[in-house]
């Protein structure tokens, strides 16, 4: 049976071990940033890199030399989340990168908004400890996300 949170045009993408992982955590507030960042250190990921702000994010992006998940807030100074994702999604080397809303603004029509938009998942704020290194696996193995 399909499932009906994947969209036909999902691309495939081939699964990655969080001990492999490069994740681009994009957010202004710094302990916010922090929470994650600590939280992927525990799951084992060697690398997470931080933006504050959705400008320039396809410049740092290109930088780096593989990135597997970016969790993206989407209010943020500059240049919001949604613009940022249009640029990642025009942008060839990343346009398949999983990106993921991770906002405050946590209810059904944002993540309505944000499914429309093509992020791949929806993580609410606050982040559950308890639940964020499953969801973070889930993501990395291509498994939509969508919890408010």
């Amino acid at each position: 049976m399909p499932n009906p949170t994947m969209s036909s045009s999902t691309p495939a993408r081939e699964p990655v071990n969080p001990k492999d992982a490069t994740v681009l955590i994009v957010e202004d507030n710094v302990s916010n940033f922090v929470l994650m960042a600590r939280m992927l250190a525990y799951m084992g990921v060697p690398r997470c890199e931080w933006k504050t702000s959705g400008w320039q994010v396809v410049e740092f992006a290109d930088t780096l030399p593989r990135i597997d998940l970016i969790l993206m807030d989407l209010r943020l100074p500059y240049e919001d989340g949604y613009a940022a994702l249009g640029r990642v999604r025009s942008t060839p080397r990343l346009k398949d990168t999983i990106v993921v809303a991770v906002t405050a603004e946590s209810n059904q029509e944002q993540l309505l908004k944000a499914r429309a938009a093509g992020f791949d998942g929806f993580l609410g704020k606050p982040l559950d400890p308890d639940r964020f290194p499953d969801q973070i696996r889930r993501l990395l193995r291509g498994e939509p996300v969508w919890e408010q």
